[in-house]
């Protein structure tokens, strides 16, 4: 379109116009657009009209640039996420104890459901993958997936950051809770704020005197703002917190309960607080303490953090801190796929908030039974 046609339409066309500001105008996804640029005979008549009006009305003219984005698509993303190095058995019978538990897997499941339903809702699938967390040289798998897909999105520290930056060479890629870079997008939880105002908690509240952080894995972004700010607080109250290789418990239940098990076959005594880096080690804990006929949190108090299902109906229930969980997940898609779109991120990294849930296993009351009353009959 001409300088004067666009005058005479009391509009000019716009430079910086992508195919993701088409879909936003036309309210479909930026594969509708794709198709329908493409001149394909798949999209339904009514959204072919709103992909054109929305072309005519803004005075979308695809560059390029545009043009070959439109016609690669493959309306795929691809997922990866880090496992535990334990290798499942191939026999019957033939698991050692609690090898099914390291893979820690409830907190990264909701994360991927987030993502699955957004990226559904945008017609796009899911390419979901992994790689072992003592992976030497997880580049090669990585980049071959992201051959097959439009977008990537990494979970924790799948690559390093000159890794990310790398990738995102040849493709969008948002990471989740990994490390910043100045080519992708991070999204994460409020650790550093969710790991200190639990510490404030049991340090301040409930007067605890000694306290131990049971660590995630060592090279997770998370765990380490989580283990900063307990010790930063700690150290406010004047308290040196347990920590270190004895202390690590993997993400996993399995984990909680080696390091429970180890510190008092040692000879050593529980700190009067134990901060579990997530909600599946605080299971763990629980259970291993109990098992030794100490009481949770009458002798030891437990927390986690993420308030996954299973914080609930842990016995005592788990106090811990909530994290978006399926959020992180939806929002991880929604910002891969204006990417996709061509969109610049306004931001390098999104952090989300999260909040301490109080329950009995940190020393608070339990909230009291509901009534059977209120108007409602007994059965």
């Amino acid at each position: 379109m001409s300088e004067d046609a666009s005058s005479l339409n009391g509009r000019k066309p716009a430079p910086s116009l992508t195919i993701y500001d088409v879909a936003r105008a036309a309210g479909v996804s930026i594969a509708s657009v794709s198709r329908v640029l493409n001149g394909h005979t798949t999209p339904r008549p009514e959204t072919r009209e709103r992909v054109l009006r929305a072309v005519r009305e803004l005075g979308f003219v695809p560059d390029g640039a545009a043009r070959a984005l439109s016609s690669r698509l493959k309306e795929v993303v691809a997922v990866v996420f880090r496992r535990p190095a334990v290798e499942p058995s191939t026999e019957i019978g033939a698991e050692p104890e609690f090898q099914d538990e390291a893979d820690g897997l409830v907190f990264i499941d909701v994360v991927n459901r987030g993502i699955e339903i957004s990226a559904q809702l945008e017609n796009f699938d899911l390419l979901l993958s992994s790689v072992r967390v003592d992976e030497p040289t997880p580049h090669g798998k990585v980049a071959k997936l992201a051959g097959k897909s439009d977008g990537i999105i990494l979970h924790d520290r799948v690559l390093t950051p000159a890794g990310v930056v790398r990738l995102s060479e040849k493709i969008p890629v948002v990471t989740l809770a990994g490390t910043p870079t100045r080519a992708s997008v991070n999204i994460v939880a409020d650790n550093d704020g969710g790991m200190r105002e639990l510490t404030h908690h049991l340090l301040g509240t409930h007067g605890y005197r000694s306290i131990a952080y049971l660590s995630g894995r060592a090279d997770s972004p998370d765990n380490q703002a989580r283990g900063a700010a307990l010790r930063e607080v700690a150290k406010e109250y004047g308290i040196e917190p347990a920590v270190g290789p004895v202390w690590t418990g993997e993400y996993s239940a399995a984990g909680g309960v080696r390091v429970i098990r180890q510190v008092l076959a040692e000879g050593g005594a529980l700190p009067r607080a134990i901060c579990c880096a997530n909600d599946q080690t605080a299971l763990g804990v629980i259970n291993e303490i109990q098992r030794h006929g100490l009481r949770v949190p009458e002798d030891v108090a437990v927390t986690g953090f993420d308030d996954v299902y299973i914080a609930r109906h842990t016995n005592p229930p788990l106090t811990t801190v909530r994290q978006p969980i399926e959020r992180l997940g939806a929002l991880a898609f929604q910002t891969l796929h204006s990417m996709i779109g061509g969109e610049r991120p306004a931001e390098r990294q999104i952090v989300l908030p999260v909040h301490v849930v109080l329950r009995s296993s940190c020393g608070c009351r339990p909230d009291p039974a509901p009534s059977s009353g209120h108007g409602l009959a007994q059965r």
